[in-house]
């Protein structure tokens, strides 16, 4: 009797139970609902939970609800051990939770929400009560929900934030780390990655969005730019994003109320014309302020956001915002540098009969400013004073440095009528006692115009590459006489000085060594790529040839500074 007994039961439960008192009170919950017994097997479903399954109550009645229906987000069987539904069911309690996984008859993987308590059936056993339903919108048709993406393991989240923090901090341009951030992201977690940023003055600019099509990126420069402003009260997603407040989920249906803000108005149109139906919006927060907001979006892509995805792309947005913060600080750093160099260097003065013209790039590398340094000056009795040195470093001290050896030159050369070795003598001295200054190089001349009209130059180099004299016909001659060591030896040695007579229409090129070394290259090398490429620009305006000439001449990896100046000579002189 047993036997036939045990066969009724199944019958039943196989129809779904409907005409049980278990059966009947399931039918009635409009979501899917299953009940198990006290050793976690199902005795009964309704035919929601068949439907959302897509498996008829035959397949569910008897098997051990954990084993044939609880999967983790790859759709890898749960270990009993990291189950919250297997932990509250032998506790006996109530619980829910939101953002897992039901394995279905089909082979997909249902994305769902569920609560379970103890229930009383009527009988002596103990069953609890589970009650699910879909986590992601349903569609027209009643047609099933799409599967979800696969998800990242555990190791291919660590792999992603150690790359998102690898990438971004390598660099200190805002618009390269927003690159490789979208890299990052599309297509391994989104098809659409919206990046919007707070500037200045609080204002806000969309600054990338950008779709993953046919194996590539494409930037959709009609979505960006300018921004209304963050709305101070708005529970819109992106408004929320913005001040800080919370990562939040968002579809096509959250924009469709009428719009609070400008920015809400803005958050529809990106919708409707990206064809986002599931979007994941953080914030992208430092330490100090909030940089701006992150939003992934799913329009092709299998599956829709769940706030299980959130505490990583947080996870990302937190690395980026740490990328961000140090790029902006660099930026700034950069703008205040770049003032200072601005002020350090000096303008050149009008000299009748000569073409002038300095050129000043900073390290590619460094803080926009360094040691090296040009300067031109007019003398008490009509002479002309150049300069161009380096001091040692590429930041912000061997510019102060830069400054005070500069100074100092002034001073000594305004005020002592003698020879450029006595001046820079005098300026050796000075600067071991009275500046910070470890070691320069310079090369000091004064420019005479001489009673037959031609132009004198006299000058004492103190370690520095020598300057290059250039003819009309492209000739090119390296002043190599007058060479000491260079400044700050604590070596007292009497300085050399050279004269040279500078024909008509010749250019003088005073540079520092910034322009001409390049590493794995020799020096001779160097002067040999200068003296070429300024023979084949003599022809060209000064303008022209000094622009052409760093162009060509200095190397594409220069890790220095660059300071060159430049004079030409009239091609008639005439006597005074």
């Amino acid at each position: 009797m047993a036997e036939p007994e045990h066969t009724e039961s199944t019958d039943q439960h196989s129809r779904g139970a409907a005409d049980t008192p278990v059966g009947g009170a399931l039918a009635a919950i409009g979501a899917g609902a299953y009940v198990v017994d006290e050793k976690g097997c199902i005795i009964a479903v309704n035919a929601r939970a068949e439907q959302l399954l897509a498996r008829p109550a035959e397949d569910l009645v008897g098997h051990d609800a954990h084993d044939l229906l609880h999967r983790d987000a790859r759709g890898q069987p749960m270990p009993a051990s990291r189950c919250s539904m297997r932990e509250a069911f032998h506790a006996g309690s109530t619980a829910q939770a939101e953002g897992e996984w039901f394995a279905c008859g089909d082979g997909s993987l249902l994305p769902v929400n569920w609560v379970m308590t103890p229930y009383d059936t009527g009988g002596r056993e103990a069953a609890t009560l589970v009650v699910f339903h879909c986590a992601q919108q349903p569609q027209e048709g009643g047609r099933r929900p799409e599967p979800v993406a696969e998800a990242l393991t555990e190791l291919e989240r660590l792999a992603l934030l150690a790359q998102t923090t690898t990438q971004l901090n390598s660099t200190l341009d805002t618009n390269e780390a927003l690159r490789r951030l979208v890299a990052l992201l599309v297509p391994r977690l989104a098809d659409w990655v919206v990046i919007d940023l707070i500037m200045e003055r609080d204002e806000v600019w969309r600054a990338a969005v950008v779709h993953a099509e046919d194996g590539g990126l494409v930037d959709h420069e009609e979505l960006q730019g300018p921004m209304p402003p963050v709305p101070e009260e708005s529970p819109m997603p992106l408004s929320r994003a913005l001040r800080g407040v919370a990562s939040t989920l968002a579809g096509p249906k959250t924009y469709q109320q009428p719009p609070d803000s400008g920015i809400a108005v803005e958050q529809r149109r990106l919708f409707e014309a990206t064809g986002i139906r599931s979007a994941a919006i953080v914030p992208i927060r430092s330490t100090r302020e909030v940089l701006g907001a992150l939003t992934l979006g799913r329009a092709a892509k299998a599956g829709d956001f769940t706030t299980a995805d959130l505490p990583l792309i947080e996870d990302i947005a937190r690395r980026a915002a740490i990328a961000l913060d140090n790029a902006r600080l660099y930026q700034r750093q950069r703008k205040v540098a770049e003032t200072m160099q601005n002020h350090l260097l000096p303008q050149l003065p009008r000299v009748p009969g000569l073409e002038m013209i300095a050129r000043y790039l900073p390290a590619p590398h460094a803080s926009q400013v360094g040691g090296d340094w040009y300067d031109a000056f007019c003398l008490p009795d009509g002479a002309t004073a150049l300069a161009v040195g380096d001091v040692v470093g590429h930041d912000l001290e061997a510019a102060a440095g830069m400054a005070q050896v500069r100074n100092v030159l002034r001073a000594y050369a305004w005020s002592q009528q003698e020879p450029p070795s006595q001046i820079v003598e005098r300026l050796d001295e000075a600067i071991t006692h009275i500046t910070n200054v470890p070691m320069a190089t310079m090369i000091f001349a004064r420019l005479d115009q001489a009673d037959h009209g031609h132009w004198e130059l006299s000058w004492t180099n103190a370690g520095h590459p020598p300057p290059l004299l250039v003819s009309r016909d492209g000739l090119t001659r390296y002043l190599t006489d007058g060479h000491g060591i260079l400044l700050g030896t604590w070596t007292r040695t009497l300085r050399p000085d050279a004269t040279a007579v500078l024909p008509p229409g010749s250019t003088l090129l005073l540079y520092t060594d910034g322009l001409i070394e390049a590493a794995g290259h020799s020096l001779d090398e160097g002067l040999g790529r200068l003296r070429q490429h300024a023979a084949a620009l003599a022809h060209r305006p000064l303008t022209s040839f000094t622009d052409q000439l760093l162009r060509r001449v200095r190397p594409a990896d220069n890790d220095d500074d660059v300071a060159l100046l430049a004079l030409r000579t009239p091609v008639e002189t005439r006597a005074r």
